[in-house]
This record gives structure tokens, C-alpha cells and sequence, in this order.
């Protein structure tokens, strides 16, 4: 992907990045299945050729939808624990960020949950190492307030863990953009449940 940057059409935009904005209006649209990689390269305005030389496959370029999300994700998780803060502060950004990351990326991750069964159990296996990487970097901050007197021990880190990602992962069934609360909102009210469901 490193000639992503490099790469690009007229008015500057890489062609990676162009397949995946046809890519993933077309998913949102249409449905994986029933999107053709036909549809993808007229769609971008690119050829077959241009697609297959940076994704390979149409289950490539459903795989990255996702991935580039969780990369971002995992970046800003990282800075966060690795932050020179105590841990309650760096537990919450964390906490609220991956909210506001969420909801900024909403449709990615719509579309990728509802057709991640189209991936090749290679791929599959690869998301889900991909997302264990994150919940464990995650849950070693619970893990490190627990051990530190910070947090209750009273629920297990893996629990706490999937309460508050499975409040997110309910994000596209009812959050609007032009709703009551705003993204920083939500992401403040579910990081303030988090920890209070930690409080000793």
C-alpha cells in the first residue's frame, strides 16, 4: 500500500483510495454480494487492472474497509495507553476516542459486519487477530487499574471489556448525526459509564 500516496488521477486523489470509496459506496448500496468488481473500477473511473494490482480481489478491498478503520483505531488506542497519565485518564480517552472513531466510520463498519461472512477463512482469522490485538491492548488498561487498587477487581477485565464494546458495537442501530446528542457526546456518556462501573 505503499503507493498509495504516489498513485493518483487528476485531481490528486490516490487510486487505492478511490476503489475504496467506490468500493464502499457500492457495499453500503447495493450489497457485497451483488456488487461486481465491474461496478467498482467503472465506479472509480479506474481499470480492472488498476484494482486487482492493489487489492487482488474484490474480498480484498471488503477486508480493507475494515482494516484501515482498525488501524487508525489501534494508533490511537496506543497513544493513549502509552500516554505519561494515570490510568483512570488514559482508560477514559481511550474510551470515549474509540466512540468518536466508531461513529466517524460508521458505514465502514455496518458494512463490514454485515458481509464479513463473505471472507475466506484466512481473512477471517486475520480480522479476528487484527481485533484481539485491540480489545487486549485495551483490556491490559483495565487490567493495570484493577492491579493497581484504581479500578474494582469485582468484575473480570474481560467483561468490562465487552460491556463497553458491546454498547459500540449497537452504534449504527440507533445513533444519527442529526440527533439529540453529538458523536463527543455519546462518547463521553458510554467512557463515564465505563469507569464508573470500575469505581472501587
Amino acid at each position: 500500500m505503499a503507493a498509495m500516496a504516489r498513485t493518483t488521477d487528476g485531481d490528486g486523489t490516490p487510486v487505492p483510495q478511490r476503489l475504496l470509496a467506490a468500493a464502499t459506496r457500492l457495499f453500503a448500496e447495493r450489497g457485497y454480494d451483488r456488487t461486481s468488481v465491474q461496478e467498482i473500477v467503472e465506479a472509480a473511473g479506474v481499470t480492472k487492472g488498476a484494482l486487482y494490482h492493489y487489492f487482488g480481489s474484490k474480498e480484498d478491498l471488503l477486508h480493507e474497509v475494515y482494516a484501515r478503520v482498525l488501524r487508525v483505531q489501534q494508533q490511537r488506542l496506543d497513544a493513549y495507553a502509552d500516554a505519561d497519565e494515570p490510568v483512570e485518564r488514559r482508560l477514559r480517552g481511550a474510551a470515549a476516542d474509540v466512540v468518536v472513531t466508531t461513529i466517524e466510520n460508521l458505514d465502514d463498519a455496518d458494512i463490514f459486519f454485515r458481509s464479513m461472512h463473505h471472507l475466506s477463512p484466512e481473512k477471517h482469522k486475520q480480522v479476528r487477530a487484527e481485533r484481539r490485538r485491540y480489545h487486549e491492548r485495551f483490556r491490559a488498561l483495565v487490567e493495570e487499574g484493577q492491579q493497581a487498587g484504581v479500578f474494582s477487581s469485582a468484575t473480570p477485565a474481560d467483561l468490562v471489556v465487552d460491556y463497553h464494546f458491546g454498547s459500540i458495537h449497537h452504534l449504527s442501530t440507533w445513533y444519527r448525526p442529526d440527533g439529540p446528542l453529538t458523536k463527543q457526546q455519546v462518547a463521553d456518556h458510554l467512557a463515564d459509564l465505563l469507569l464508573r462501573a470500575l469505581r472501587p
